[in-house]
């Protein structure tokens, strides 16, 4: 039997797909920060959860999603833990990061 985890992540491929009515599913940031914190990550409060078109394929959904403290980019592989990858959009450290070096 399926975790209820990747049961919900499989409804959400299937809706990005067309698969679900719009009635039978839940906001896909809710899901997927759901996935990710049951992985570790610290997603508290989710603000959006867009698709990324280029970087998926076939039996592999991307998402970036963004939370409050971080965004992730997340690969959704059904009956697989999501791969998570933390997103540093913060380019203001960056740059004090590079000065400090110098």
């Amino acid at each position: 039997m399926r975790p209820p985890a990747l049961m919900v992540l499989a409804a959400i491929v299937m809706a990005a797909a067309g698969g679900v009515s719009a009635s039978a599913q839940q906001s896909p940031k809710d899901d997927i920060a759901a996935q990710i914190r049951d992985q570790g990550y610290k997603c508290d409060e989710p603000q959006s959860a867009e698709r990324d078109q280029q970087a998926s394929k076939p039996g592999e959904a991307v998402w970036v999603l963004t939370c409050e403290d971080a965004s992730y980019r997340v690969h959704l592989i059904p009956d697989m833990a999501a791969k998570v990858e933390r997103i540093d959009n913060d380019k203001d450290d960056q740059r004090d990061g590079q000065d400090a070096e110098k």
